[in-house]
């Protein structure tokens, strides 16, 4: 009964034209908002705020067949790219799907070794972003050292999923041959909603399995515990990009 009323609840949603059902879903939660006392609806709108959020971006990669619109719109290859010689080897933390570790290697001219927990990103690494100078290991960066040796590190949106991320920076600037630690992490101070979500109990994190979302000042305190020196950043899309060397 419940598989024939979801069918049926589809096509009729299929049918009615985006806009319409944009503009009712909307009134209906306003009206919801408005009736509940300040806070409940406040609650409530912050709520469907992350709900929708969330669908957003189920439906991005879908729209881009598997990969995010982001990798292209934000341009924040780019900024990896410029930090880059070639004939460097790198170690792309957390690889995921692998199109930053074969942009690398296209781009930029060098040789990238991805390194990922997950062996269903993994395997699509493999599949999706193949490159004659990308090789894919599985690998937990929290419990293994990468083998090989390496000139720079890139951690793109990886440290805020980590905890002891300081001492893990120190141990990865520490392998032979690194000169650079390329980092992009996501910033807690993107938007006024972050803290009034925190502030209410409601989850403020732009993902539930990351341990932390970063401050201006929490960052420096951090490369600093790890014994790094930021050489450039700059904030783009509510995200710190860095560039960090030994000091």
């Amino acid at each position: 009964m419940k598989a024939l009323l979801k069918s049926v609840t589809a096509a009729l949603l299929r049918r009615a034209p985006a806009g319409k059902m944009a503009s009712l879903l909307h009134r209906l939660a306003h009206h919801y908002s408005q009736a509940a006392p300040p806070e409940d609806g406040l609650r409530f709108l912050l709520d469907l705020d992350n709900r929708l959020y969330s669908s957003l971006g189920q439906a991005a990669n879908a729209f881009g067949h598997g990969t995010h619109p982001k990798h292209e719109l934000t341009h924040y290859h780019d900024f990896f790219v410029a930090r880059l010689s070639p004939a460097d080897r790198v170690l792309d933390v957390g690889c995921g799907q692998g199109e930053l570790a074969r942009d690398l290697a296209e781009r930029a001219e060098v040789e990238v070794l991805g390194v990922e927990l997950d062996p269903a990103n993994l395997e699509r690494a493999k599949r999706l972003n193949p490159h004659p100078a990308v090789r894919y290991l599985e690998c937990d960066i929290t419990k293994e050292t990468p083998p090989g040796r390496f000139d720079a590190v890139v951690l793109s949106n990886v440290l805020e999923h980590l905890e002891g991320r300081a001492a893990i920076l120190r141990r990865l600037a520490g392998l032979e041959g690194v000169k650079q630690i390329l980092i992009r992490v996501p910033l807690f101070e993107r938007d006024w909603r972050v803290p009034l979500k925190k502030s209410l109990g409601l989850e403020w994190r732009l993902d539930p399995t990351h341990r932390t979302e970063y401050t201006l000042e929490s960052f420096a305190g951090e490369l600093d515990e790890a014994g790094l020196t930021a050489l450039h950043q700059e904030v783009r899309w509510g995200e710190i990009w860095a560039e960090a060397r030994v000091r």
